[in-house]
């Protein structure tokens, strides 16, 4: 019995999501699609109900054990009705770009409904040129960002004309949650399971820890690299303050061939050149609300996808976490990409994240009644860091829905603990795709910083002479003449907020 249900039982992380969600700071993930076309409403349903069955988790519901006496398990929702999750929205007129970012901002503040599977699409009608949006929503206890592409290649086409989905080879056996002293008996099996399980890895860790090995040593790695982070509390910029709830949206997007050439020009990884641009933009962004950078960096946590190969298709979570010092005083584009990639390299090759990832096994040690507790107590000062930044492989190739071709596709991530802005990256179909989120309060400037992305970016090709490609970019004039520049040299002085272009 325990052992069944540990397959359908919450892992402490996934559970987190749940135990810390607010009302302000909803923990879901997701999307702003936009396809070329109208696209009939009743025609893309039946297209995703037919698929269901391919993620059967879309049709589950999170359940929590009776007095949390364990973390929530998956249970079949016997009264799904795909009309609760998708739904047909019409945007006013004209329908601009502007209009769906601002409609997509207010679809994703919201908290999802717990008593139905913890998923929602809008299929937003009306958009100018006619085309039509999609913005998708997905319960981070559900998916992490890895899944959600993962996901994404399930309910989405590789083709205009692709053959019908493969019918289930038997119908799902729906059966109904159990009674509430059978789920609670089941829960404590599964903590006695959980422990002995726990107790092993202990014994394991310790005598790895003895030997100067294995988990012990990874977790003393991340330990030592950590501590210093909460002794000097991080510098705080204007969006790290309490959230208000309510959100704005930026969208950019850039060619992945050009961020490519940068890294080959340049070094680094593609992860390397995107913070580079993020911190030309907060560098401009501080000054713009009158802070200083001299001496100044920003402290970015990366997510980092620890997931084994044989994981690979398994929903729920298996990240961990870097911590990435990144400069905003650096005038050198070039100069800011070295020292970032410098601590990404340092920060990989001792192990940091599989250390943080086994120091967080050791957290989820903690009783659930105790994690659920702790999650309805007002959260801590943040004092750790000043943002996230996630960045997640997408698919290359055109994607389609009911023969209907994506065209773009923003990611939309959450933000909570006085991080008033996210940002998310993905690539799709040769561009590279960023997500700012911003609390209406908090990050209420959202735009100004998107804005002040694309001129660091601009300003990085530039200075690494990597000519621009005849893909459009967002929010740039098309400058004359497209030769491969030679790199530019920086400026002496001068504040970073200047036009990059």
């Amino acid at each position: 019995m325990a052992q069944g249900n540990l397959g359908r039982r919450l892992g402490a992380q996934d559970a987190a999501f749940l135990y810390f969600e607010r009302e302000e700071a909803p923990l879901h993930i997701g999307s702003i699609g936009v396809f070329e076309g109208e696209m009939p409403y009743e025609r893309f349903v039946d297209a995703i109900a037919a698929k269901l069955h391919l993620i059967p988790r879309y049709l589950q519901r999170a359940v929590p054990a009776p007095f949390n006496i364990g973390h929530p398990t998956w249970e079949w929702d016997l009264d799904f009705d795909i009309g609760r999750h998708i739904m047909r929205v019409r945007i006013d007129p004209p329908g601009t770009d502007a209009q769906l970012m601002d409609l997509a901002a207010q679809i994703f503040a919201t908290v999802l409904d717990r008593d139905k599977p913890l998923w929602e699409m809008y299929l937003v009608e009306g958009l100018e040129g006619s085309r039509t949006a999609l913005v998708s929503k997905v319960h981070h206890c559900q998916v992490d960002g890895v899944t959600g592409i993962e996901l994404l290649m399930i309910v989405m086409d590789v083709s205009p004309a692709p053959p019908p989905p493969v019918p289930p080879a038997q119908p799902l056996e729906k059966t109904p949650a159990a009674p509430p002293l059978t789920r609670f008996l089941d829960a404590v099996f599964d903590n006695i399971s959980d422990s002995l399980e726990r107790s092993v890895e202990r014994q394991k860790g310790f005598l790895d820890a003895v030997a100067g090995e294995g988990r012990g040593r990874a977790i003393g790695r991340a330990l030592e690299m950590a501590v210093p982070y909460f002794a000097v509390p991080a510098s705080r910029a204007p969006f790290n303050r309490p959230l208000a709830g309510g959100r704005k949206f930026a969208g950019s997007d850039f060619s992945f061939a050009e961020i490519r050439a940068i890294r080959q020009a340049c070094g680094g990884t593609v992860n390397d050149v995107v913070l580079a641009v993020l911190g030309g933009a907060l560098g401009r962004y501080l000054e713009m609300h009158g802070q200083h950078t001299q001496g100044r960096a920003m402290r970015i946590l990366t997510p980092v996808n620890v997931r084994r190969e044989d994981e690979r298709g398994a929903l729920g979570n298996r990240v961990s976490m870097l911590l990435v010092e990144v400069p905003v005083d650096v005038r050198d584009p070039i100069e800011r990409l070295r020292l970032i990639h410098q601590r990404t390299s340092s920060l990989k090759q001792r192990g940091v994240a599989d250390g943080i990832e086994a120091l967080e096994g050791v957290l989820g040690a903690v009783p659930p009644p105790l994690q659920s507790l702790l999650g309805a107590l007002p959260p801590p000062p943040n004092t750790l860091a000043n943002m996230v930044c996630t960045n997640v492989p997408g698919p290359m190739i055109p994607l389609y829905s009911i023969g209907h071709r994506l065209l773009a596709h923003y990611p939309l991530v959450p933000i909570a603990w006085e991080m008033g802005i996210g940002c998310g990256v993905t690539s799709y179909d040769q561009k590279l795709y960023f997500g700012l989120i911003g609390d209406a309060e908090a990050g209420a400037d959202v735009q100004r910083l998107k804005e002040f992305l694309d001129q660091a970016f601009i300003e990085l090709r530039a200075a690494a002479g990597v000519a621009k490609s005849e893909l459009p970019q967002v929010g740039v004039a098309p400058a004359p003449g497209a030769s491969r520049r030679r790199r530019a040299a920086a400026p002496a002085a001068g504040p970073l907020a200047a036009d990059a272009s």
